[in-house]
C-alpha cells in the first residue's frame, strides 16, 4: 500500500469512528460503539507503526503531497495536504498509541455513563484533530488542527456539563486559549504577509533567501522576530506556559481518560511540536529563544512548587504536566529541538500512565480524589501500585527509566547553551529536579504507603478490572524501556532535515560529540547532581509524609506565608480572575453603556429619529397654508436672486 494512502487512513479512521459513534451510537449500542472506536484507532496505530518502519528502517523518502485546494485567490492558494517525515511520523505513533490505550481504558472507566457514546465520539475526534495538526504541510492546516483540539478540549473538559465547576473549567480553557490563539493568528498572518505563502517548505526556503540578502537582513530579522514571538504566544496558550497556564489544572473537571489524553499526547504537546516543526523560523531570532528559555524554566519551577501543596490526586499530576512542559519549552529555547521532542515522547507514555493509575484509584474509591482520604492502597491494588511506581520513577528522571534520559539531556543542553539566559535557566531546572521528586513521591507515599484513611472498611477495595489494568501495563513498558531505545537514535540524526539548528546554537552539537552511548550515560547519571537531587526529593517526601508526618504540619505552620502563596498558586488565578475576567466584564459593561446605549442607540438610532423629528417640526412651521405667506416668500427669494446677480457681475 502506498505511503500516501496509509497516511490518509491513519487520520481518516478516527474521523470515521467519531462520526459513527456520534451519529449512530444510540442505534448500534455501547458495545458496538467502543468496538468501532477501538478498532479504528488500533488500525491507525499499526499503520503509524508501519510508516515509522518505512521511514526509519526501510529508507523511504519524506512524503509531501496535496489532497486538494481548499480555496484560491489570485496567485494565492490554500491547500490541504500532508507532510510525512521523521518528526511527524514519530508524533503520529505517539498520538495513536497513547490514544488507543485511553480508548481501551475508557471502556471500563466510563461504563454506565449516559454520555458513553458521546464520549467515544469526542475522543476519536480529538485524536483526528491532533493527527491533522502533526501531519499538516502548511500553516492553514496547522491552524485547523490547532483549533480542532481546542474545541474538543472545551467539549471534553465540560463533558459532565451538569456540574457547574466543569462548565466554569471548560469556559476558562476556551477563553485562555483564545488569548494565545490571537497571537498565533497574528503570527500566521505575518507569515502570509511577509512570505506570500503558507506552505512550510516555501516559507523555509524564503527564510534562507531573505536572510542571505544583506540589504534586507535587519528588516527581515525584525519581521521574523515578530512572527516567532506571536507564534510562541500561541504555544504558551496551548502548552500552558506562565502566565497562560491557568486553564490546565482546571481541566481535571473532565473524566480521567480525557485528562490523560490532553496532558499526554494531545493539546498541550501541540505547542512544543509546532516549535520543533517551525525550527527554521525560531532559529532566526535569539531574542525569542531567550524569551522561550526564561518562560519555560519559570513554568518548570513555579508549577512544580504549586504541586507540592495540592491535595487532589489529579491536580498534582496536572501540575507535574505543567512543570514537564516547562522542561520541553526549555529544550526549545536552547535549540535542542530533538531532545525536546524526545522528552515529549517519553512524557506522553509515563504521564498517560500516571493519569490512568490515578483514575484506577479514583474508581476503586468511588470517585474520591483527595489523597488525604486514601492510604495503604498497595495492599489492595498491587497492579496499580507497581505501575504508578514505574510512572513516578520515570517522571522524576530516575536512571534506567525513560524520563531520565530525556530530562537529563535537557539539563545538559541548558548547561552548554551560549544564550544569555542559560546560566539562570540551568540553576532553575536543577532546582526543579528536587521539586519534581518531592511532589511526585508525596503523592505516591500518601496514597500507597501511609495508614488507611478511607471511609469504612477497606475490604471492599479491589484491583481494577482487566480492561483498566491492561492499558496500565502496556503504558508501563515504554515508560521503562523507551529512553534506552531512543537515546542512541536521537544522536544519529534521528529527525534528519525535519529539524534545523543553526551552527551558532551549539548545545545539541556538543552533546552529540560528548555522547558515548546509553550505558555510559546511565553510569554518568548515577554520579550526577541531578540523581542526587532526585534521591534527596524522595528521601524528603518519605521523611515528611511517612516517617514523621507531623513535620508536614510543622513546616506548613512555620512557613505559613510561603504555604499560602503556593496554595494561592502565586496569585495567577486570582490575578486573571480579577484583572482579565472582571476587567473584561467591566469593558463589556462600558462598551454597552457608551457604545451600544449612548452611541448606537442614543446618537445613531434614536438620535437620528429625534433629529428628523425636530427638523420636521421646524420645517412644518413654514407650511402655514396662507397664499400671501407663499407670495411673500417668493418675492424675498426673487429679490435675493437679483442682489446675488448684481454682486457677481
Amino acid at each position: 500500500m502506498p505511503d500516501s494512502v496509509v497516511s490518509c487512513l491513519v487520520v481518516l479512521l478516527p474521523l470515521l469512528a467519531a462520526l459513527i459513534a456520534g451519529l449512530f451510537g444510540k442505534v448500534i449500542g455501547q458495545r458496538n460503539t467502543h468496538v468501532c472506536a477501538n478498532l479504528a484507532i488500533g488500525i491507525s496505530c499499526f499503520l503509524s507503526l508501519l510508516i515509522v518502519k518505512r521511514l526509519f528502517f526501510d529508507g523511504h523518502p519524506t512524503l509531501n503531497f496535496k489532497l486538494y485546494t481548499w480555496a484560491a485567490s489570485g496567485s494565492l492558494s490554500f491547500q490541504i495536504g500532508f507532510l510525512i517525515d521523521h518528526l511527524s511520523a514519530l508524533m503520529m505513533l505517539v498520538v495513536t498509541a497513547v490514544s488507543w490505550m485511553v480508548h481501551i481504558y475508557t471502556i471500563g472507566y466510563m461504563q454506565g455513563d449516559p454520555g458513553y457514546q458521546r464520549f467515544f465520539s469526542y475522543i476519536s475526534l480529538f485524536t483526528f484533530g491532533m493527527l491533522m495538526l502533526v501531519m499538516s504541510n502548511n500553516f492553514l492546516q496547522l491552524f485547523f488542527g490547532w483549533e480542532m483540539v481546542g474545541l474538543m478540549s472545551y467539549l471534553l473538559i465540560g463533558f459532565w456539563f451538569q456540574k457547574e465547576s466543569a462548565v466554569f473549567a471548560n469556559l476558562k480553557a476556551f477563553i485562555v486559549n483564545r488569548v494565545g490563539d490571537f497571537g498565533f493568528v497574528l503570527g500566521i498572518a505575518g507569515v502570509l504577509y511577509y512570505f506570500g505563502t503558507l506552505d512550510y517548505f516555501a516559507v523555509f526556503s524564503g527564510i534562507e533567501q531573505t536572510l542571505a540578502n544583506e540589504e534586507t537582513t535587519f528588516f527581515s530579522t525584525e519581521a521574523i522576530t515578530f512572527i516567532c514571538f506571536c507564534l510562541f504566544v500561541g504555544a504558551m496558550g496551548k502548552s500552558a506556559q506562565v502566565p497562560l497556564h491557568v486553564w490546565l489544572p482546571d481541566s481535571m473537571e473532565g473524566p480521567t481518560p480525557i485528562s490523560a489524553l490532553i496532558h499526554a499526547a494531545t493539546m498541550v504537546t501541540a505547542g512544543v511540536f509546532m516549535m520543533a516543526r517551525l525550527s527554521p523560523l525560531f532559529e532566526c531570532s535569539d531574542f525569542v529563544l531567550n524569551v522561550i528559555l526564561v518562560i519555560g524554566t519559570i513554568t518548570c519551577l513555579l508549577m512544580g512548587l504549586v504541586g507540592i501543596v495540592q491535595n487532589d490526586i489529579k491536580r498534582i499530576i496536572a501540575y507535574s504536566t505543567l512543570s514537564q512542559l516547562g522542561y520541553m519549552m526549555t529544550a526549545m529555547g536552547v535549540s535542542a529541538y530533538p531532545i525536546g521532542i524526545f522528552h515529549l515522547t517519553t512524557h506522553a507514555f509515563f504521564k498517560a500512565l500516571l493519569f490512568l493509575c490515578a483514575g484506577s484509584v479514583i474508581l476503586a474509591l468511588h470517585h474520591e480524589q483527595d489523597i488525604w482520604k486514601m492510604g495503604n492502597l498497595k495492599k489492595y491494588m498491587p497492579v496499580t501500585y507497581l505501575t504508578m511506581l514505574i510512572g513516578s520513577l520515570a517522571l522524576i528522571g530516575f536512571p534506567l527509566f525513560s524520563g531520565f534520559y530525556s530530562k537529563d539531556l535537557i539539563i545538559e543542553a541548558v548547561k552548554l547553551s551560549n544564550l544569555p539566559a542559560a546560566p539562570f535557566a540551568y540553576w532553575v531546572v536543577l532546582g526543579s529536579v528536587f521539586v519534581t521528586a518531592l511532589y511526585t513521591f508525596r503523592l505516591f507515599f500518601v496514597v500507597f504507603h501511609t495508614k488507611e484513611r478511607m471511609h469504612g472498611s477497606g475490604e471492599h477495595l479491589r484491583e481494577s478490572p482487566l480492561v483498566i489494568s491492561i492499558p496500565l501495563v502496556l503504558l508501563a513498558l515504554p515508560s521503562v524501556i523507551l529512553g534506552i531505545c531512543l537515546t542512541d537514535l536521537i544522536f544519529q540524526d534521528f529527525f534528519k532535515e525535519a529539524i534545523v539548528i543553526h551552527p551558532q546554537h551549539s548545545s545539541f552539537a556538543i552533546l552529540r560529540e560528548e555522547f558515548k552511548g546509553v550505558f555510559a550515560m546511565t553510569l554518568q547519571g548515577l554520579t550526577s547532581l541531578t540523581f542526587g537531587l532526585s534521591l534527596a526529593g524522595i528521601l524528603t517526601a518519605w521523611l515528611v509524609f511517612v516517617k514523621c508526618p507531623t513535620l508536614a504540619n510543622f513546616f506548613s505552620n512555620k512557613l505559613h506565608f510561603l504555604y499560602r502563596i503556593l496554595k494561592n498558586k502565586f496569585g495567577f488565578d486570582a490575578f486573571n480572575q480579577w484583572v482579565f475576567a472582571s476587567g473584561t466584564r467591566a469593558i463589556g459593561w462600558l462598551c454597552w453603556q457608551l457604545g451600544d446605549q449612548w452611541l448606537i442607540d442614543g446618537v445613531g438610532v434614536n438620535g437620528t429619529a429625534r433629529t428628523v423629528s425636530r427638523l420636521s417640526r421646524l420645517l412644518r412651521q413654514i407650511q402655514t397654508g396662507y397664499l400671501y405667506h407663499y407670495a411673500f416668500a417668493m418675492i424675498l427669494g426673487f429679490l435675493f436672486l437679483l442682489v446675488w446677480l448684481m454682486l457677481t457681475d
